[in-house]
Order: C-alpha cells, then sequence, then structure tokens
C-alpha cells in the first residue's frame, strides 16, 4: 500500500492512498478529547480538500480510553464527514479492550451508520474498502 503523508503529529498519521482512493487515518497512543478533536478535523479538511469518499481510521496503535470525544465523534463529526462526500468508513479497532470501548461508544451516537463497518485488521479495511463502489 502506496501512501503520501498528509500531515503527521504525535497523536496521528494521514495519508492518501491512491491505490484504495481513501484517506487513511493512523492513529497512535493515548488519546484526549482534544487530539481526537484535531485529529478528526484534519481528516475532514483532507477529506473535503480531495474530494475523496472513504476512510480507513486505524485504531491499531491506539492504548487506552478516549470516550470523552465519544459523542462528539457520533453526532458531530460523522454527520459532518458524510456532507463532505464521505461514503464509506472503515474502522479498525484497537488490541484495547478499552480504546475498543470507545470506539462502540461513538458508534452508538451515530444515527446514520450506512457504510460504516468495523474490522479487527487493516488488510479487511482495505479489502473491504476496494470493493466499494
Amino acid at each position: 500500500m502506496s501512501k503520501t503523508i498528509l500531515y503527521q503529529d504525535t497523536h496521528i498519521t494521514i495519508t492518501y492512498v491512491e491505490t484504495i482512493d481513501c484517506i487513511y487515518a493512523d492513529w497512535t497512543g493515548y488519546q484526549t478529547k482534544q487530539s481526537v478533536q484535531e485529529g478528526c478535523e484534519r481528516i475532514l479538511d483532507e477529506l473535503s480538500e480531495r474530494e475523496c469518499r472513504k476512510v480507513l481510521n486505524d485504531n491499531t496503535n491506539v492504548e487506552g480510553i478516549w470516550s470523552s470525544a465519544a459523542e462528539w465523534v457520533g453526532v458531530d463529526w460523522l454527520p459532518r464527514m458524510r456532507q463532505a462526500g464521505m461514503d464509506y468508513f472503515a474502522w479498525v479497532y484497537s488490541p484495547s479492550a478499552f480504546s475498543r470501548l470507545s470506539a462502540d461508544k461513538s458508534l452508538r451516537f451515530t444515527h446514520d451508520m450506512r457504510g460504516i463497518e468495523v474490522f479487527d485488521s487493516v488488510a479487511d479495511a482495505e479489502n473491504w474498502l476496494l470493493k466499494a463502489k
């Protein structure tokens, strides 16, 4: 998977993956409400700028709980991602049980789950996005 880095800081690396035509967000370490919100806004900016329809949201390297941002992700950010043109959102769970609970909590706040799937591996998420039209 060849990637072009669009943005990087200590909490997230955002790349564009041409072969899948998707924004790839690789989250790292412990997250706070602020780091989640800032990273999510960057993803939204990149999605809009590239007129991309697919996101691979990789939490494989996330540790700990970030549930303080869960409602904001589900109620505010994901609907704005849809408005910006997102049709497919592949969310790869962290092996951390607390991070996984935070992701599930975000999805419980999400009213429109069309085109949103969760995965245990990046490979499965990539395969799903490759098949998405």
